[in-house]
């Protein structure tokens, strides 16, 4: 059994490496400097008196795709759909003088419907917004949050500007996908080769 599994696992892992877009992970546009933790990437941009983080975790950043209750076998010769992970990113402005954080929590809306008779519509939106202490990895509960849910659109849209003029914009966003999904793939990868190691180990 396990060597018709390492088997599959070679032919997977060759059949995927055909697939990958990227060699190397896409720059994201904007001065962003990119550091990569295993799943967890930052995305680090300093402007005056402010540094701006984007911190993502690529796992189960992939929605659960559509078509699999059809319940219909695909065809061989069918492309699969390209999965696209569209992770939760948490945005953190850091000015010089605070000591304070500014912390937005942002994810992809899954249907991506704006408001009736927008023109365009965010590809993101803020879920939540707090303020946490600058520099403590553990942030309080006690700490009030803004929940957008109830949230006046006034307010809301000057949220929106003011990571907009940060670079979060759509734009942004969209090239995070891009990031997301290569560095999603290249994990995967990784993990298909480790476990070919693993189920040849004796």
């Amino acid at each position: 059994g396990d060597k018709a599994f390492a088997q599959f696992l070679t032919d997977e892992i060759k059949e995927e490496k055909k697939i990958q877009k990227h060699k190397s992970l896409p720059k994201v546009s904007g001065g962003w400097e990119l550091e990569v933790h295993g799943t967890e990437a930052k995305l680090v941009r300093k402007i005056a008196g402010e540094k701006v983080t984007v911190t993502f975790n690529i796992n189960n950043s992939i929605p659960p795709s559509a078509d699999e209750d059809t319940g219909e076998e695909q065809k061989p010769d069918e492309q699969e759909p390209d999965l696209t992970s569209t992770p939760n990113f948490v945005v953190e402005v850091i000015k010089d003088d605070t000591k304070q954080t500014l912390v937005f929590d942002c994810h992809y809306p899954e249907d991506e419907i704006g408001h009736e008779g927008e023109e365009e519509s965010d590809i993101f939106t803020i879920r939540e917004v707090s303020f946490q202490p600058t520099g403590e990895s553990d942030w309080k509960d006690t700490n009030y949050t803004l929940n957008t849910e109830s949230l006046d659109w006034a307010l809301y849209d000057h949220l929106m500007d003011f990571l907009a003029d940060r670079g979060v914009d759509n734009t942004f966003a969209d090239e995070l996908i891009e990031l997301s999904t290569a560095l999603e793939h290249q994990e995967y990868i990784k993990f298909l080769e480790d476990l070919k190691s693993f189920v040849k180990c004796q």
